[in-house]
């Protein structure tokens, strides 16, 4: 007859299992609910040990977040293939992924974090989740050096990704896989308006649409408006 014993971890292996039972409970309660004694009983270690490997939470809980970090910006690689729009839908579907599966940690990230003292930390994790999403929606539409337009349309539709991911969190009243499409026919419309006012973005737009099926995301915006009731 054998027993188990328990494997030894290294110093790395640790923390990184420390970092993950952290971003698991963070995901399921607001991070300033959860205490350091719960994180040790969910990794099977004393609470001294913990301390051992990060002098308090909010290092712990900093680390979480940089994780978070890392895996929120990885939802927005996509292969450059196909439609623009049908791309974006599958970049939305990922982000809302994350979203559902992390709500409380994503409220945490996006609004700074609660832990006094780590506003700054935590806006720069933020600010590089945004620079990725930006990074790669510019690669998307083949553009290096984006007009300012270009700039503004692309961040303002980050901007509300965030916002509308943190509304929807708030009461899930509208059903996920809309908001998934809406935010898709959403960059259509910023870029539309935006190419009504300057020539730049009137042939980003007029690229976007040459790629685009007729029964592609875009094209969906437009028989969606063309169903509108008319007034009577």
């Amino acid at each position: 007859m054998t027993t188990g014993t328990r494997r030894r971890m290294g110093v790395e292996e640790r923390r990184e299992q420390l970092i993950g039972v952290a971003l698991d409970l963070f995901s399921h309660r607001s991070p300033e609910d959860v205490s350091i004694d719960e994180i040790a009983e969910a990794a099977g270690i004393s609470r001294p040990l913990v301390y051992h490997y990060f002098p308090g939470k909010q290092q712990l809980y900093e680390a979480a977040l940089r994780r978070a970090a890392d895996e929120l910006s990885a939802r927005f690689v996509e292969p450059h293939e196909g439609p623009l729009g049908s791309r974006l839908l599958r970049v939305m579907e990922r982000f809302f992924d994350f979203v559902d599966e992390h709500g409380p940690g994503f409220s945490a990230l996006m609004r700074g974090g609660p832990v006094t003292g780590s506003k700054s930390r935590t806006g720069a994790l933020i600010d590089g989740v945004r620079q990725a999403a930006y990074d790669q929606i510019l690669a998307h539409l083949g553009i290096a050096a984006p007009p300012p337009r270009l700039t503004l349309v692309v961040r303002s539709w980050i901007s509300l990704a965030e916002t509308t991911a943190l509304l929807w969190l708030d009461g899930r009243q509208i059903p996920r896989e809309e908001l998934e499409r809406q935010l898709v026919h959403d960059f259509a419309a910023l870029a539309a308006v935006s190419a009504a006012y300057d020539e730049q973005m009137a042939d980003v737009l007029r690229h976007l649409l040459a790629d685009e099926p007729e029964n592609g995301m875009f094209a969906e915006l437009v028989a969606r408006l063309m169903e509108l009731p008319q007034p009577v």
